[in-house]
This record gives structure tokens, C-alpha cells and sequence, in this order.
């Protein structure tokens, strides 16, 4: 692959944005620490509910997985146009919006002030930053000018650092520290055309193919969603995906028929050192009757010592392997007329 053929289909410049990614990561703790929100009442939280869609939504994914297991609160991400049914004066509404015109997030965001929420906003502009004006609410301001899927340095951040000022969770800056280093040195790596970039190599197997992606509960589950997001939106291609141990109480009978299909998958598993043991012995033993159907199982996991880093390790692989994958469909990454379609359907009714 050549740089002229990535400028001849990547119209938006994605390159550049995944290429600074690390940037991105950086400029959002700037905007985390500028807004103060000791002049808002935020005390008595019983439950956390942050409301997306889309690249909007990934990075509360994402929070919500990496603090499972440490966050005193229920945290639940709302992909809908109302508020769940335990929303209420101790709900802390996160409204997140790259836009600021999602149609379903704007609904949530009426529905949690008629709930009497605690609200924080997070958006570029639009009905979300003039709605929260209109009610003197806290907005974390994003630049203009990404495609609100390549914003998840700030959706994650933001999300993260809003759950630190609050008291809601304890944060290790060395493991942010981390995760901002190990993005900055892959860059390095994935902006250059050769055998040692995995990115690269990842997505020439896959063209032509159906991916099937699997991981644990745990560390990956978040990773594997963004993977089949980002497979779908930037490179025109289907792929699917399930989690250890639920898969292995349904989908696993399914590697049986359709056997030309099957020949067509390759199957992709998203490992971590802190996956359950369990999932791990059952991660092996499934692997063997994959291998009867599929041509090629691909395992890739991250490195760092540290979680957050490793699980952005890999947000940021699969980001570079959708972008390349996309050039090697000769499509733009950045395109997404059905959903442009979508949307204009959806606004004449």
C-alpha cells in the first residue's frame, strides 16, 4: 500500500487524526481540568447513567468497564431516546454528544431534567450546549471538526475524569500517563507501510473475509463492541463478535452447518492477562473447534503492565486496522452515507 493510495480514498483525512490520536488523549485532560464543577450540587449519587449513541456512547463504554469493579455506584449507558426507570434526583445524567443534535440523546436529556437529574454535559455544540445554558448546567466543550467516532480520547477521558472529580472513583495518573506514551510510540508504527505494522498486515487478511471477534467479560468485552463498530462504519464490512462465557451457552452450536460460510470467517480473539482463568481454559478449548471450520483464528492482546493502557492498545489497533481495511476496499473511512440517508428519512417525518 502506497501513500497515494491512501490520499486517493481516505477524502477525510482519518490518517491524520488516528496518526494523533495521542494528541487528542492529551487536549482532552486539558478540557477535563477546566471545568469546575464545585459550584454544582453533585453530592448524594445513588446511580450513574451516561446517554449516547454511537462514538458518543463508546467512550462511557469504556469507563463503565474499566471501573466495574471499583465504582461504589451502578453506572448504566442509555442508547435511547428516554431515561431508565430508576432515573431521579440522585441520577447523575451524563449527556454525551459529540454534535450536539443527537436526536435520541437530546430526548434523554429533556427526560433527565424533567427527572430533576444531576446533569453534565459533554459536546462540540449544538441543542446540547444551548440547552445547557438555558439551565445553567456544567459543559465540557469539544473541539469541532472530528467524526464523532475518532473522538474517543475525549469520550473517555472527559467521562473518566468527571468520575475522579466527583470522588466516584480513585484514578492512577500513571496508568493514564501510560496509555497516552504507548498510543504516541504505535503511531509510530502504524503510520508506516511495512512488515512491522501489525495494523496493516491484520487488515490484508481480513479483506474479503467476515471477522468474527470474540473475548472475555471483563477486559475486552468494550474492545471487541468498538472493534465491530469501527469494522462496520469505516470499512464497509460486516463483522460480529460475542463474549466468554455467555457465547459458550448458545452461539457455540452454531459451528456446525453452513460449513462454506464458515470457510470465509476468520476469527479474531482479543486476549488480556486479567481475563478469568476459566475464560482462558474455555477461550482454549473452543479454539479447537473453530479451527475445524475457519482457515485462519488470529489472537492478539496487549502488552503494558498497566489495564488502561492495554485495553487503549487495543482501541487503537482495531481503529488502524478498520482505516487500512477501508483503503484496501477503496472506500473513504470517513463516509457514511446510509446513516447520512437514515438520518434525513428520519428528519422529514
Amino acid at each position: 500500500m502506497t501513500e497515494l493510495e491512501i490520499k486517493k480514498f481516505d477524502k477525510g483525512n482519518m490518517f491524520s487524526v488516528l496518526r494523533d490520536f495521542y494528541l487528542q488523549c492529551e487536549d482532552a485532560l486539558r478540557i477535563a481540568d477546566s471545568v469546575d464543577l464545585s459550584d454544582f450540587d453533585f453530592t448524594g449519587i445513588d446511580n450513574i447513567v451516561l446517554n449516547g449513541l454511537g462514538g458518543s456512547a463508546i467512550g462511557g463504554d469504556l469507563v463503565r468497564g474499566y471501573l466495574q469493579y471499583s465504582l461504589p455506584v451502578p453506572m448504566y449507558i442509555n442508547r435511547n431516546y428516554s431515561m431508565p426507570g430508576f432515573a431521579s434526583d440522585k441520577t447523575l445524567s451524563v449527556i454525551s454528544s459529540y454534535s450536539g443534535d443527537t436526536e435520541e440523546t437530546n430526548a434523554a436529556f429533556l427526560d433527565s431534567l424533567n427527572k430533576n437529574c444531576k446533569i453534565i454535559c459533554i459536546t462540540s455544540g449544538g441543542k446540547v450546549e444551548a440547552l445547557a445554558k438555558e439551565n445553567n448546567l456544567p459543559v465540557f466543550k469539544l473541539p469541532k471538526g472530528y467524526q464523532p467516532r475518532c473522538a474517543v480520547g475525549y469520550s473517555f477521558l472527559i467521562v473518566l475524569k468527571i468520575m475522579q472529580k466527583l470522588k466516584l472513583a480513585e484514578i492512577n495518573e500513571k496508568e493514564i500517563e501510560a496509555t497516552i506514551k504507548i498510543i504516541k510510540e504505535l503511531s509510530g508504527v502504524y503510520t508506516q507501510q511495512n512488515e512491522m505494522n501489525t495494523a496493516l498486515i491484520t487488515a490484508e487478511i481480513l479483506k474479503g473475509k467476515l471477522p468474527l471477534i470474540y473475548s472475555g467479560i471483563d477486559v475486552m468485552d468494550v474492545v471487541n463492541y468498538r472493534w465491530r463498530g469501527q469494522i462496520c462504519e469505516n470499512a464497509e464490512t460486516l463483522a460480529f463478535g460475542n463474549v466468554y462465557p455467555e457465547m459458550n451457552h448458545n452461539e457455540l452450536v452454531g459451528w456446525r452447518i453452513n460449513k462454506e460460510v464458515m470457510k470465509n470467517i476468520v476469527v479474531i480473539y482479543l486476549r488480556d492477562k486479567d481475563d478469568n482463568e476459566r475464560i482462558k481454559l474455555r477461550m482454549d478449548i473452543t479454539k479447537e473447534i473453530y479451527k475445524r471450520y475457519s482457515d485462519k483464528i488470529i489472537e492478539i492482546s496487549g502488552n503494558s503492565e498497566f489495564k488502561l493502557a492495554r485495553i487503549f492498545e487495543m482501541i487503537y489497533l482495531g481503529d488502524w486496522i478498520s482505516f487500512y481495511l477501508a483503503i484496501l476496499n477503496e472506500v473513504d473511512p470517513s463516509e457514511i452515507e446510509p446513516i447520512h440517508y437514515l438520518k434525513k428519512k428520519l428528519s422529514e417525518v
